[in-house]
């Protein structure tokens, strides 16, 4: 481990003498490549400082404890920065590991209504409404591309965007199938009905990540419906984009504009194909690492929200609250903190740090 800190802390190094140089400076594609990898390396080479200056007083204080005079300040010192060394290494395990490059980036939800007709709807709107309000929480931005409603307040399907550093970190655990088990408003005998609903997290992606040729395109518009205001239901605003080779078909109404529809639509394409890309690795490596905590499968149930014990479970890490109100509330960092944990645990043990 420690000639990998070693390692890192010497790029880092190098990186900053890089970042200093004209040369590099007149040249902005290449300085904001070098200060991205090097703001990367930042928390570890902090943490490892950290650590060297707490050991050197650690053995700074060893050798005082032959002194008489200061034995028992040297032992408390010793004995301290011993037990900070411990803790430490332990942090500089977790900072080693491999980073998601995708954390730090916007989210594409979408949210389609499964198995329970109208009830599944229903529900769809609640988690629609329990990511939105804890985007708020957050004080993430939400923007509806594309939304598909019921008559009585449910949802079919819907796409929405997430705005705010760091969302993907906090919300990529959520694709799956959601169950709910509830006695249903339209359900005059009280029985508690089963019903789901499939939920995918998607990275916003830049271009540059995903290649995409014009020719695999087809693309229809069409007259936006739901709310948005004059423009509704007498321009061709919306757009629907589909990739022919994968069959992969996005859609998106949100915007007045036809060509900003364009380009959201094109933006949650990318976010599609490059899951479909990352599926394909991760066929490759299955015997490696296949996320317990959720490998973002849409056809792995992860989660219970059961009404009538006010329970919220996620199956994948056997954790539950009892608290379903406030869960739907948007106040789900308790169940979040708790899967990061469960990941990064599950990435250590595999780990050879």
């Amino acid at each position: 481990m420690f000639d990998k800190l070693e390692e890192i802390e010497k790029k880092y190094n190098e990186l900053t003498e890089k970042i200093a140089d004209p040369e590099i400076i007149s040249d902005q594609n290449t300085w904001k490549k070098l200060m991205k990898e090097q703001s990367s390396m930042k928390d570890v080479v902090d943490k490892y400082i950290e650590y060297k200056n707490v050991k050197s007083n650690m053995l700074e204080a060893e050798g005082l404890m032959n002194d008489p005079e200061m034995k028992e300040v040297a032992e408390e010192e010793y004995y301290s920065s011993k037990k900070r060394l411990e803790e430490m290494e332990s942090e500089l395990k977790i900072l080693l590991l491999p980073k998601d490059v995708n954390d730090d980036a916007n989210v594409i939800i979408e949210i389609r209504g499964g198995a329970g007709g109208e009830e599944a709807a229903l529900f769809a709107y609640n988690l629609y409404r329990m990511y939105t309000m804890y985007a708020e929480l957050k004080r993430w931005q939400v923007e509806v591309l594309d939304i598909s409603e019921t008559g009585i307040g449910g949802i079919k399907e819907v796409s929405f965007m997430i705005k705010g550093k760091g969302a993907y970190s906090r919300l990529k655990f959520e694709s799956g199938v959601h169950r709910v088990q509830r006695v249903p408003e339209t359900e005059a005998s009280g029985r508690i009905h089963t019903s789901t609903v499939t939920v995918a997290v998607l990275p916003e992606v830049e271009d540059i990540e995903v290649e995409i040729n014009q020719d695999d395109l087809r693309i229809d518009t069409y007259r936006a419906s739901g709310a948005g205001g004059q423009h509704v239901n007498k321009t061709s605003s919306a757009i629907r984009i589909t990739h022919i080779p994968t069959g992969i078909v996005v859609a998106c109404q949100n915007e007045r504009s036809q060509l900003q529809n364009k380009e959201t639509a094109m933006n949650m394409l990318r976010a599609k194909l490059y899951e479909t890309m990352q599926e394909e690795q991760n066929k490759e490596v299955a015997n490696t690492r296949r996320l317990q905590v959720g490998s973002g499968a849409r056809s792995e149930k992860i989660r219970t929200y059961n009404y009538p014990q006010s329970r919220v479970t996620d199956h994948r890490i056997n954790f539950t609250i009892y608290q379903l109100d406030s869960f739907l509330n948007g106040n789900m960092d308790e169940m979040i903190e708790s899967l990061i944990a469960a990941d990064r645990a599950d990435r250590l043990k595999e780990g050879n740090l």
